[in-house]
């Protein structure tokens, strides 16, 4: 999917929450949003799933405006956090709503979880637990599943790497590179992991007050010199 941002702008009050004059993501891109505490990932999130209304300017997905239409929720799966989940649920349950909300048979959800099971690591399924009795890890496998289940062309995730133990992060690396190989979907995840970033990233951009400071590709970990640099580090 191919995503438009012009003139975008979010204030709370004083404060730039998004101040984007341009972007432009590709078909097929893995583009990872690193920056600060407040530098503006999870507001150019909420605005391009339509969860915030912007002060000026517009997104676009694949010609849509989010706020518009809604034909581009068929082809977007995204997790920003628990308010994504429905905590009374078990992960199996929670499961089966999105894959009817998707007409998809339970055979079909069931054969798609499948491609999780390492993920899973024998943590969600099976435990008998509601998703609001999970560890905050827990929860945030069932996020994830739950965006990737009808293999969407558009993919948000917000953080993805909190608090996953390092193995799973590790599968988790793997999970988006090889989904994003085999579906040739647009990928954005923002992380505070500057490493896992790169590893899975095609594309860095790097946010400050809501505004790009740097845009950077990232062939072969290229970005990495420049990303350390600007934070400090080795």
């Amino acid at each position: 999917m191919m995503i438009t941002v012009a003139n975008l702008k979010k204030n709370y009050g004083e404060t730039v929450a998004c101040d984007i004059a341009q972007l432009q993501i590709g078909e097929g891109e893995v583009l990872g949003l690193v920056g600060n505490n407040g530098a503006g990932k999870t507001t150019l999130f909420r605005l391009m799933l339509d969860l915030l209304k912007p002060d000026d300017g517009q997104v676009m997905l694949n010609g849509i405006d989010p706020a518009l239409s809604e034909a581009w929720k068929e082809q977007t799966g995204a997790y920003i956090d628990e308010g994504f989940l429905i905590d009374y649920l078990t992960p199996e349950e929670y499961f089966a709503f999105l894959g009817k909300i998707c007409n998809m048979p339970q055979s079909q959800v069931d054969e798609r979880l499948k491609a999780f099971e390492r993920l899973d690591n024998g943590e969600v399924f099976g435990q008998k637990k509601l998703i609001r009795n999970l560890s905050a890890g827990n929860k945030q496998k069932v996020g994830i599943m739950g965006a990737l289940l009808r293999k969407p062309s558009l993919v948000i995730l917000d953080e993805p790497f909190n608090f996953l133990d390092p193995t799973s992060q590790n599968v988790l690396k793997h999970t988006l590179t090889d989904y994003a190989r085999e579906t040739g979907a647009t990928i954005i995840i923002s992380s505070h992991n500057l490493q896992h970033t790169i590893d899975i990233s095609t594309r860095i951009v790097l946010l400050e007050k809501g505004q790009i400071i740097k845009d950077l590709p990232n062939q072969e970990g290229s970005a990495r010199g420049e990303l350390i640099d600007y934070f400090g580090g080795e």
